[in-house]
């Protein structure tokens, strides 16, 4: 599911919240979304679903994909889950994300970085300032070499 612009910032729900945030969207609790649930429970910091998929599958056989990306949407709107791009530009998930953030990607080693706290406030008046265009930080991923690649 693309959006043009996010969604306001949900306060993230405490996992046990979550069965009943679900059913008020007319979702069932069923077991593919608590193996789901369990699954991003055990995960910390970015993911792609791929993944997340896979681990769901490992518990669960019958866990399907479009069961989890479904989820997935739902449970970004409820806080719990916030998607972005890695710089190769597959989708990835940020489980309990603390706030918006961007990324540095490098493209020598792979390392990804997040633009955090003031500098990603900096980032973003800037590029809003010179572009006049909202920016959606969670999507922002900026890939060049770090530091130790440009010293090689």
């Amino acid at each position: 599911m693309s959006r043009t612009r996010p969604l306001p910032a949900a306060e993230p729900c405490p996992w046990d919240e979550i069965p009943g945030r679900l059913r008020a969207t007319g979702m069932r609790w069923t077991p593919q979304r608590r193996t789901l649930v369990r699954v991003l429970q055990s995960m910390e910091g970015h993911v792609s679903a791929a993944e997340i998929i896979e681990r769901c599958r490992a518990e669960d056989a019958t866990t399907t994909p479009s069961t989890v990306y479904r989820t997935l949407d739902v449970l970004e709107d409820l806080g719990v889950v916030c998607h972005g791009h890695a710089g190769d530009g597959r989708e990835e998930y940020h489980v309990l994300p603390q706030a918006p953030h961007g990324h540095f990607y490098c493209d020598g080693c792979g390392a990804v970085l997040e633009i955090r706290d003031e500098l990603a406030k900096e980032v973003v008046r800037l590029l809003e300032a010179h572009l006049g265009f909202e920016i959606d930080l969670s999507h922002l991923t900026l890939s060049g070499r770090c530091r130790g690649c440009r010293e090689e």
